[in-house]
Order: structure tokens, then sequence, then C-alpha cells
């Protein structure tokens, strides 16, 4: 069967439409997004404005056409930091459901960081062990750890590169006491999940899956392997330290002239190379490798165990 997922995240509208069968890793057959940068339309009392609900309204729709375009049996809808938070999201997802003509399913963070866990492990499999696996989202920044399908240890903290960007960088490029500002707000809320993970089994393999990790890595990363249409990369925090600091004096309309900034993503590319930046510090990793599955996948892989 062919199964979609619509997701609506704090950066985009994201449709992924795959083929479903029993035993068989589900193939991807369509892959559309909308790029709305959500946080943009959340006012000072928390609310999505009018203009955002607009923005979002018209990406649904179009999502939703493409989906019966391609002859989708089923679509799953998903909503994850920016609506869950919201002042007025439970208003704007009845709103969005009513477009989309299915459910909007609003994930916790926990819950988010356990689905992204299961795709990463279904991708990498067994042989890789202990896995601990980080998505650095719009809205939030999900960090799991686990040996099983299931992780031992999900968090899910809003440090998403949108956010910080609202919240910390009202200059382009930001200036130093943006990012010095920024930079004690992530050490800070990081510091206490770098303590819980000490006290956890050590991992055999980091992970590291979402566009803006995927972005940074075919920066300041290398390629290792080529699996299929997949690339395989690797991270290290040398070359992340390297490139951090030449990315916030670069101008916004400047940094999708780098590889891997693409246009959705380079205002808020700085913000999302400092949270991972400290993430790798703090919790000790020198190297990870890129998981091309994450939250959507997870979906998908759940909904196909149940079917």
């Amino acid at each position: 069967m062919r199964l979609g997922v619509l997701d609506i995240g704090s950066n985009t509208v994201h449709l992924l439409v795959v083929d479903a069968a029993p035993d068989a890793r589900p193939l991807p057959a369509v892959d559309e997004r909308s790029v709305v940068r959500l946080m943009r339309y959340v006012d000072s009392d928390g609310a999505v404005t009018d203009r955002g609900v607009a923005a979002l309204t018209t990406a649904v729709r179009k999502a939703v056409k493409a989906a019966a375009k391609h002859d989708v049996d089923e679509l799953i809808g998903l909503a994850t930091s920016a609506l869950r938070e919201a002042v007025n999201g439970q208003e704007v997802l009845a709103r969005l459901s009513e477009t989309a003509g299915v459910p909007l399913q609003v994930l916790s963070g926990p819950a988010e960081a356990e689905l992204t866990f299961l795709a990463a492990r279904r991708w990498h499999g067994w042989a890789a062990g202990r896995l601990l696996v980080l998505d650095i989202g719009g809205g939030s920044f999900e960090v799991a750890l686990g040996l099983d399908e299931t992780p031992e240890y999900a968090v899910s903290v809003p440090l998403g590169a949108g956010r910080l960007t609202k919240e910390f960088f009202p200059d382009d490029p930001p200036a130093s006491k943006q990012i010095d500002a920024l930079k004690a707000h992530v050490k800070k809320t990081l510091a206490p999940i770098a303590k819980e993970l000490s006290d956890l089994p050590e991992a055999d393999h980091v992970v590291a899956t979402s566009k803006t990790f995927r972005s940074l890595a075919r920066l300041a990363g290398h390629q290792v392997a080529v699996v299929g249409p997949e690339e395989r990369r690797r991270m290290r925090l040398a070359g992340l330290k390297d490139w951090t600091p030449r990315l916030t004096k670069i101008p916004a309309d400047q940094r999708m002239e780098l590889p891997g900034i693409t246009p959705e993503r380079t205002h808020q590319i700085v913000a999302g190379a400092l949270v991972a930046q400290r993430a790798m510090k703090s919790f000790g990793i020198d190297e990870l490798e890129i998981c091309p599955w994450a939250l959507r996948e997870g979906v998908i892989l759940r909904r196909m165990e149940r079917l």
C-alpha cells in the first residue's frame, strides 16, 4: 500500500509518501515540502498569527492535493513543537485537520525522540550496538539513547534552530553579544542532559538526523560511502568548530552559496550549528554519522507494524 505522512513542523510542511509492503523496506515515492518558517508567525503572546494560519493552510492544501495525485491509500497527519506549544495551537490544529481531511496527531517531545530513534535503529541495524541519536528541528532538539528499538532514554528540549534564531538573533549576521547569549543558554540547557547521559552506558555509535545536521555535514563533514541513492556522511567536532565561526559572519543570503546550505535553512543554520557544536562537546562526541531516516520514517515504520 502507499502510505503518506503529512508533517507540520516548525520550518516546513512536508509530505513523504512511501510504498509499503510486509517485511520490506519502505520505498520512497514522493517527497514534497513547502517552506513556512512558522516561528516567524508566532506573536509575543505565543499565538500563531492569522498570516501564519493562512500560510499553513495553503501549504497543507498543496500537500493534500499532491497526496491525492499520487494515489496515497492512507495519509497520516502529525504536528510537532511549534503548534504543540502555541497558545492557539488547538484551534489552529482543528482548522488544519479540516483542510487535510485527516486528524493531526500532536506528538510530545519524548515521542518525537522515540520515533526518530526507531527510524535510526532500523536504518543502522543491530550491529550498531547502543545507539545515541541527536535531532535538531526547527522548534526543539531531541536526544535518545538505547540498545533496542525503544530507547531507554529520550528527551526533548526547546533548542530548535528556528526558535533560537527568532529569540536570540534579531540581527543578520548576529552580533557577538547575541552569539554569546545563545551559547550560554544552550550550554545551560544541555548541562542536565549531559549529566544524565554520563550516568548511562556509553553509546557504541552516534548518529544525527534532520536537515540541519545533514546541511552541516555537507559543509563541515566528509562523505564515506554511497548506499543506493543515499550519501553516507560523517562529521567531526573539529570540522564543525572550524566552520561555525565563519558561518556567524556570513549574511543569510550569502550562506546559500555554501555547499549543503539550502534556502529554507540559511536563516537558522547558525543557531543550528551552535547547538550541534555544544551538544557534541557536552556529550563527549568527537564524530557522528548522518542518518537519512528520521521522524517521518519512524511514523511510517510504526504504522507498518500495526497493519
